[in-house]
């Protein structure tokens, strides 16, 4: 009985304990706060503790409890104010999809640079997660894949020892816009596919990626480049992809394989008609590139150590979330967005 009130004492003091975290958490400068991406990663840094300050394009799209910076990767002065004081930089925006292919590097590699210079002037350089992805592997595939290789090339070369590159594979989870085209004929008579019948497509829930991020911010983690899938590193063909998220939908379509030709002819419209309105489409020649690559896989000594970070979410828990938030949101929600910032 005697050791009751120290039990109790030390329950009570869990508010204090967890006040005096996010005292010693300092200041991580985030880009890319306001994307689908960006506001799980602002979620996972707050959780742990850590103070976030956003660099957004427009003010009133920022996560709540956030500071905000309002600015682009193009205004120096921006910059400046995001950096001072950080502790961490979590570079995580960046094009995804462009009407014109120089956009990827203008964005991409060009904001990528100018933001690493910056971090390097700084009296104390703050130590950086760069979110990459795991096309930078492959970067004749595409102008993404290239502008990404370009952007972690821009990193590296200022020069600074605390930096940590995440590579993530497909990305995929409530908010996911990008992928909701499969959700949304999976509920149709055709749930179009590519023909790869050997693919090994890797795979990662948004809320794993988020918490690499965080925990790379952590003093003492490793630096270097790291890819991200979930458990199953060496991935999964079309097939099963598909058959995950046909039955996510409770869908009944006929999972038809198409060609590459076809899937590079529909991307070579598209980038015509992006040419002459300006407004991009996912599916392009190069993603189309990117879809029909046979290797997406991973392999455990290109990932995390394991005491730093692991995949936690299963692709059947992962498909269900996603599938729901597009249930719920397909009809009251119709926006899209091209930049993460």
């Amino acid at each position: 009985m005697t050791d009751l009130p120290a039990a109790a004492d030390r329950t009570n003091d869990i508010p204090n304990r967890i006040s005096r975290l996010h005292q010693k958490r300092g200041i991580v400068a985030l880009t890319g706060g306001t994307g689908f991406l960006g506001r799980h990663i602002v979620d996972a840094l707050s959780a742990a503790g850590w103070r976030v300050r956003a660099l957004v394009r427009r003010p009133a799209a920022a996560p709540d409890g956030v500071e905000i910076v309002p600015g682009t990767l193009e205004d120096e002065a921006a910059l400046e104010r995001l950096l001072d004081g950080a502790v961490v930089l979590v570079h995580a925006a960046g094009v995804i999809k462009a009407a014109k292919q120089t956009d990827f590097m203008r964005v991409n590699r060009d904001g990528g640079k100018r933001l690493a210079a910056r971090a390097a002037r700084q009296t104390v350089p703050p130590r950086i997660v760069l979110v990459s992805s795991l096309a930078a592997r492959e970067p004749s595939l595409s102008a993404y894949a290239r502008s990404k290789r370009a952007e972690e090339d821009a990193f590296t070369a200022a020069g600074m020892s605390a930096l940590a590159i995440l590579r993530p594979a497909a990305i995929y989870g409530p908010g996911d816009r990008e992928t909701a085209v499969f959700f949304k004929a999976a509920n149709g008579p055709l749930l179009p596919i590519p023909d790869v019948p050997k693919a090994h497509v890797g795979l990662i829930h948004v809320a794993d990626v988020a918490a690499a991020v965080t925990a790379f911010c952590a003093e003492g983690t490793p630096n270097g480049s790291f890819e991200l899938t979930d458990a199953r590193q060496q991935g999964y063909t079309w097939d099963e992809l598909a058959q995950e998220i046909r039955a996510a939908v409770g869908g009944r379509a006929r999972i038809v394989k198409f060609p590459f030709a076809l899937f590079a002819a529909v991307g070579a419209v598209n980038a015509l008609l992006a040419a002459i309105g300006g407004h991009p489409f996912t599916l392009t020649p190069g993603k189309a590139r990117e879809l029909f690559h046979p290797d997406w896989s991973s392999a455990p000594e290109r990932q995390p150590p394991a005491n730093v970070w692991q995949a936690r979410m299963p692709l059947r828990e992962g498909m269900m979330q996603t599938a729901h938030w597009f249930v719920s949101r397909r009809r009251t929600d119709k926006r899209e967005y091209r930049y993460a910032v």
